[in-house]
């Protein structure tokens, strides 16, 4: 077998009959729902007989009282399950977007000066004042006294220094 590749014109034609048999299908599928509750409302509503006297007429409209209640009774009973199933899912969602992580999305790069920055953070109502200096601790600088031995005769310590002289000559 070759792996050759399906034209464009076959990929059409096979495109456009799957879509000729999706749309039969579906309109099959709405003849059936509309007889479905035709077959339903015959069955669960048969017409109500009009002829009779008052008491029958009466009797006959306590029983489609009857029948509206029950009918709501099930609507509530099923439009809380909906509600319930409805929570449920968005739960069940909530719990998926925990388990994947929260993307963060991209910073940009914002220029901003240092005042600018302060008022947004602090509002426009304060002033700010950047005198840095301003809050700084004052420290007393001590001066410390050399010794006077180190101001003395350079030639004490000659023989070390020629040491150190000898240590980065290369021969």
């Amino acid at each position: 077998m070759s792996d050759k590749k399906m034209t464009s014109s076959r990929r059409h034609h096979l495109k456009s009959l799957m879509l000729q048999i999706a749309a039969g299908m579906m309109a099959q599928e709405k003849k059936d729902i509309v007889v479905a509750k035709e077959n339903y409302m015959t069955e669960q509503c048969p017409k109500p007989s009009l002829s009779g006297d008052q008491a029958t007429l009466m009797e006959t409209c306590k029983k489609l009282h009857a029948l509206i209640d029950k009918v709501d009774e099930e609507r509530y009973d099923l439009d809380s399950k909906v509600k319930k199933a409805d929570k449920e899912i968005e739960d069940l969602r909530i719990k998926v977007v925990d388990l994947a992580g929260v993307k963060k999305p991209a910073l940009k790069k914002v220029r901003m000066s240092a005042d600018a920055m302060l008022k947004a953070l602090l509002g426009s109502k304060h002033t700010v004042n950047l005198d840095l200096r301003a809050n700084l601790k004052q420290v007393k600088k001590e001066v410390k006294e050399e010794p006077a031995e180190a101001v003395g005769d350079w030639r004490k310590n000659i023989e070390d220094k020629a040491d150190r002289k000898k240590m980065f000559e290369t021969s």
